[in-house]
C-alpha cells in the first residue's frame, strides 16, 4: 500500500472535542483498510484566508497531518467521508513519494566541486543540452527567406 499524507484544518474546539474528532477521522482511515504511521498537531493558528464551509465562517482553525499506509481504489470514499465531517473545515490528501538513500562519507564532502561526481555527472548532462539545442535557421528549409527584400 502506498504512503499517504492527510493535511486538514479541524474547527476550534475544546480538548475532549478534538479527541473526538481525530479518533473520528482515524476510524475512517481504519475501517476502510487503512495503517495510520504518524500523527502531528501543528497546533492553533489564524487561517490564511476567510474559510467558509458547512454553512460557517472560519478564521481560526487547528491542524493536524496523519501519515497513513491506504489502499489507493477506497481512497475515493475516505476522500468522501472526510468531506461530509462537519468539524474538519478543509483537508487535503497527498501521496507520499519514495525517498532515495543516499551514502554521505566525508572524502566525498572535503573534495572540491569539480571533481565530485555528482557534480561531474551535473555538467555532462549540461553539456548534452547544450549539444542538442537547436539554432535558429531563416527560412526553416523554405526555397525562400521571408526576411530578404
Amino acid at each position: 500500500m502506498p504512503t499517504y499524507e492527510l493535511s486538514f484544518l479541524v474547527r476550534v474546539l475544546p480538548k475532549h472535542e478534538t479527541k473526538n474528532i481525530l479518533k473520528r477521522a482515524a476510524n475512517y482511515i481504519f475501517d476502510h483498510g487503512g495503517i495510520i504511521r504518524n500523527i502531528d498537531n501543528l497546533g492553533t493558528r489564524p487561517t490564511p484566508y476567510k474559510i467558509s464551509n458547512h454553512g460557517a465562517v472560519h478564521k481560526e482553525a487547528s491542524y493536524f497531518v496523519y501519515k497513513f499506509d491506504f489502499p489507493p481504489a477506497k481512497l475515493t470514499i475516505l476522500n468522501d467521508v472526510l468531506h461530509r465531517d462537519v468539524d474538519i473545515i478543509k483537508k487535503r490528501i497527498f501521496r507520499n513519494e519514495a525517498k532515495e538513500e543516499f551514502e554521505c562519507t566525508l572524502e566525498d564532502e572535503i573534495k572540491p566541486a569539480p571533481y565530485r561526481k555528482e557534480v561531474q555527472l551535473m555538467i555532462e548532462e549540461g553539456r548534452k543540452k547544450a549539444s542538442q539545442k537547436k539554432t535558429f535557421t531563416y527560412g526553416n528549409n523554405l526555397k525562400i527567406n521571408p526576411f530578404q527584400r
